[in-house]
């Protein structure tokens, strides 16, 4: 039985039908874009998790942007920009047309106030070597900043493009104060931060007034599509699911067993990002009786089939790793490093073990001196189980007993900072040579990110002659010598090389894939619905 409209509704709709036609509204656009987890804060100087990344991207600019390359440094709110020739100064001239999400002028103020609160203890800022060895940051004029360093940090610029340098409104600081990154974010980015449900989703809507974008985007803003929704969709099937119903509109968080399925989806494009610098290694702990001894890691090294876990766990979409980062980067040493310490080759791994003095006993496993060749190692949960699993068979055959403890994000990083552990799992971004030895091989790095202990002056020095060469060349040259003295001491067993595809779904227009830091839509500016 129809129910009958009440008379109040049929009047209504008489009354429309004699009223002149107005101008429908423009309906507002919206695209979802679905990830796995969510960061504490949206905060540049307080957190290193790439989830903060790929928020603070879009929200926020730097004052210089890293091309799809990962090597070429393109003018973002900087316009241009000099060094002094002893390396500690730089002046950047600013753009004079750019506004925060509030409306707020930018001016050189805000970038001395981003980076002196970086740089305050009370703020227990992290990773500030990134921001160089800071003398002193001037605004000049509105418009005009003086960086001054009392060292030369040959890597600044590439630093600069990072989030960790995202420049803040430092009056919503203060007025926000512990929920500054959790409450809002007034950034000048080409999105504005709307609202925020930790470990649910995150909402992004266009920055009217944005027109800045970097050089390599056909679209310098504003955005294209009204508001983003970030989605945590922790689990794969879920994710892969979505992409392809429309429930979710865009992922870079693709299980590499789904890659070949989508791709062959004529409704979804799957993009690669054209450079991208992410390594996953097993790192061992070299002050640890066993660990300690080179020839059984070298050994354990050739035990370990990359190919294999290339393959298997990443079903063919990672590349081998023979060294502890990417050939491509910036300043790899393509000279002296010597692959063939890294590769599968059991029967050389047995061979070694042999003339070390591990014996191999009735158990299956070797011994010597009436020790078991037993390491511990400490673990993610996730993909890593899956290559833990396989590296613990592969030892196994050369005689080696690997136990595995698996802990999940909420707890590993805790116990990654004792020394209760022989082995340990890693996966990590890096802009160039320098970024990653700078990471883990500083003596003062100890015991993270440092987690194999090393410590060595020489490495410290070289260290301190790449942070301050003058010249790429001589950079180079200082960080190459770093690469080959802790390749050579196996500290690692670097595993695969990790790509980066976005996927975008049957509402979105295809979107390139950019590497830097793991955050793969970088500044969203690509994101066009069809």
């Amino acid at each position: 039985m129809r129910t009958p409209r009440p008379a109040a509704w049929l009047g209504a709709l008489a009354l429309a039908v004699l009223l002149p036609a107005t101008t429908p509204a423009v309906a507002e656009t919206s695209a979802t874009i679905m990830r796995t987890i969510d960061t504490d804060r949206y905060d540049p100087h307080r957190s290193t998790a790439r989830s903060t990344a790929e928020a603070l991207f879009m929200v926020g600019d730097t004052l210089v942007a890293l091309d799809p390359d990962l090597k070429t440094v393109h003018p973002l709110l900087a316009k241009s920009w000099t060094v002094s020739d002893d390396g500690k100064l730089y002046t950047f001239k600013l753009r004079d047309d750019v506004t925060f999400c509030s409306g707020k002028k930018f001016t050189a103020k805000d970038v001395k106030a981003s980076i002196d609160r970086w740089l305050d203890p009370a703020t227990k800022g992290v990773v500030k070597n990134r921001a160089g060895d800071v003398k002193e940051i001037r605004a000049v004029d509105d418009y005009t900043v003086e960086y001054e360093l009392s060292q030369p940090y040959s890597e600044l610029l590439f630093q600069m493009t990072q989030h960790f340098h995202t420049i803040i409104n430092a009056d919503q600081v203060a007025a926000l104060g512990e929920d500054f990154g959790v409450k809002g974010f007034d950034g000048t980015g080409p999105y504005c931060f709307e609202s925020w449900e930790p470990r649910n989703e995150l909402v992004l809507k266009k920055h009217e007034a944005y027109k800045w974008g970097p050089a390599f985007y056909a679209n310098k803003g504003p955005a294209k599509v009204d508001k983003l929704i970030w989605k945590i969709i922790p689990e794969d099937n879920n994710r892969v699911a979505g992409i392809q119903a429309n429930q979710g509109d865009a992922t870079q968080y693709i299980p590499y067993w789904a890659v070949d399925q989508l791709q062959a989806n004529p409704q979804i494009s799957v993009t690669k990002a054209p450079s991208y610098f992410w390594t996953y290694f097993v790192g061992f702990k070299i002050t640890r009786e066993i660990a300690d001894d080179i020839e059984v890691r070298k050994a354990l090294n050739l035990a370990v089939d990359q190919k294999a876990i290339a393959e298997g766990p990443f079903f063919g979409k990672a590349e081998p790793a023979y060294a502890y980062i990417h050939p491509d980067v910036l300043d790899y040493d393509k000279k002296d490093i010597n692959t063939s310490l890294f590769g599968y080759d059991p029967e050389k791994a047995k061979a070694t073990l042999d003339a070390a003095g591990w014996k191999m006993g009735d158990d299956g496993f070797r011994h010597k001196n009436g020790k078991k060749l037993k390491l511990v190692a400490y673990s993610f949960t996730n993909i890593w189980q899956q290559i833990m699993e396989a590296m613990q068979g592969d030892m196994r055959k050369v005689g080696a007993d690997l136990e595995i403890q698996v802990f999940d994000a909420t707890v590993i990083w805790g116990k990654l900072k004792t020394q209760d552990f022989d082995m340990f799992t890693m996966s990590y971004p890096y802009v160039s040579a320098g970024d990653a030895m700078n990471l883990y091989f500083p003596s003062e790095n100890r015991p993270t990110p440092n987690r194999v202990n090393w410590a060595d002056d020489n490495t410290d020095k070289w260290l301190s002659e790449g942070r301050a060469a003058l010249t790429p060349e001589a950079r180079y040259e200082a960080y190459a010598k770093v690469q080959k003295q802790v390749h050579d001491a196996v500290v690692w067993i670097p595993l695969v090389h990790e790509p980066m595809f976005v996927a975008a779904g049957p509402r979105l227009k295809p979107i390139a894939a950019h590497g830097i830091y793991g955050a793969g839509l970088y500044k969203g500016l690509g994101i066009e619905l069809k």
